[in-house]
């Protein structure tokens, strides 16, 4: 065991493994390779992006992984045994760690190389991993020097870290798509919805991307999101993002984690507009809500016709997890002219309906009904707030697709005995 890079670790330590774009893919290969000799691992992360090496290996079996917001690569893995999920807002992560609920053994994290004073940063992921490094018993590290140096509450002295690698290679990317016209006409639909000098929030995905290419009219909008995409480069190369109406780090453009291309990591290295803080405090709703006009942009899987929204799962099957949609959309609630916003296309990839009499057997529900405001698809937009069941029934199907609409009109009233046409 002494002659093992993860020295500190023995069977049954609990890792965490930095996520996002942030993902040490190397140190995930040393462990990989390290597992038989020290037993098993249980892993614990957001998404993580890259193929970790651990997957498809002799020693996947070494591996326990609970997923604290699950990523492609584990999708098809979710068994709930080996791989599993936990649910909990990406807020209150850091707690779990400092509070010694998920007590950590080690965290694993990608870094720049260090600064004349030996200060590294964490780079494009702060999101849940301040509260890990502060917890863990041993931080090892892949210092890299493609990793940019984003500013903010970023920065990690050398010192503490147990062991490091250095390495130089690219940051998993995202991959990019085009835009259907159905995401399109979402954005524009949206763009309708957000006033001059709005401080805006933008989910995961492509609904909240063609928002953002919808917004070139605008005036003085401010960011304050958990994420940050590349798609937000032009708009504050032409003004139109400067932050100028902010409360809350007024002239700076704050998120979480960052996740997208290399234009993003060229444009936020050393940028001070551009500010990442841990998501305790950029995803909670008194800090959130302190902003104007917060507007909060996020998708679903699907809808039901009494407002409650699964952003999770397929059914029983888990996908992503319950991220910030909540904090964002309840802060935008109370927000002073704030619109909080469910935007989904009116039908997935395989045809079926969105907004549905009753969600799947089995899903989750991440946002209440209760909490739901505003609605919008291709098809138009509804605000549900102060609107009863039978009310909303008949809302949402005016912005369902129009072939599903007759069969939606006919659960409804088999389920519910609600005419809605």
């Amino acid at each position: 065991m002494t002659n093992l890079f993860f020295d500190q670790l023995k069977s049954n330590s609990n890792v965490f493994v930095q996520g996002a774009a942030a993902t040490p893919n190397e140190l995930l290969k040393k462990l990989t390779l390290e597992s038989d000799q020290i037993g098993r691992i249980n892993l614990y992360h957001i998404h993580t992006e890259g193929s970790p090496a651990y997957l498809g290996s002799p020693q996947e079996k070494n591996f326990y992984v609970k997923s604290l917001f699950v990523g492609s690569n584990l999708r098809k893995k979710i068994n709930f045994d080996q791989f599993d999920f936990i649910p909990c807002f990406l807020s209150e992560i850091p707690a779990l760690f400092r509070k010694n609920i998920i007590p950590l053994d080690a965290a694993l994290v990608q870094v720049s190389p260090p600064d004349k004073n030996g200060y590294c940063s964490l780079g494009t992921s702060l999101d849940v991993v301040k509260g890990a490094v502060d917890s863990a018993k041993s931080i090892y590290a892949q210092i890299n020097p493609q990793v940019p140096r984003v500013h903010g509450d970023t920065f990690i002295h050398i010192s503490r870290f147990a062991k490091y690698i250095e390495v130089n290679v690219p940051l998993p990317q995202a991959e990019t798509h085009e835009l259907t016209k159905e995401e399109l006409q979402i954005g524009k639909n949206i763009a309708d919805l957000i006033e001059d000098g709005s401080t805006l929030q933008l989910g995961i995905g492509a609904v909240p991307e063609a928002v953002l290419l919808s917004l070139n009219h605008k005036k003085n909008l401010g960011l304050h999101s958990e994420l940050l995409t590349e798609k937000i480069i032009p708009l504050i190369k032409n003004g139109v993002i400067n932050n100028s109406k902010k409360v809350v780090h007024p002239g700076r453009s704050v998120a979480t984690f960052l996740n997208g291309t290399q234009e993003l990591f060229d444009f936020v290295d050393d940028n001070p507009s551009i500010v990442l803080y841990e998501a305790s405090y950029v995803n909670s709703p008194l800090v959130i809500m302190r902003n104007p006009q917060v507007v909060a942009i996020n998708s679903a899987v699907e809808i039901d016709v009494t407002g409650q929204v699964c952003a999770d799962s397929v059914g029983s099957r888990i996908i992503s997890g319950v991220g910030g949609q909540m904090d964002f959309l309840r802060a935008a609630a109370i927000s002073d002219g704030g619109k909080p916003i469910i935007a989904v296309t009116s039908r997935a990839k395989n045809g079926m309906s969105r907004i549905t009499a009753q969600l799947k057997n089995g899903a989750g529900v991440v946002t209440t009904r209760s909490h739901v405001h505003y609605v919008v698809t291709e098809y138009g937009s509804v605000n549900l707030v102060g609107r009863s069941i039978s009310e909303r029934a008949k809302m949402l199907v005016s912005i369902a697709h129009p072939d599903d609409r007759e069969n939606l009109n006919r659960q409804i009233f088999e389920i519910f005995k609600i005419k809605t046409n």
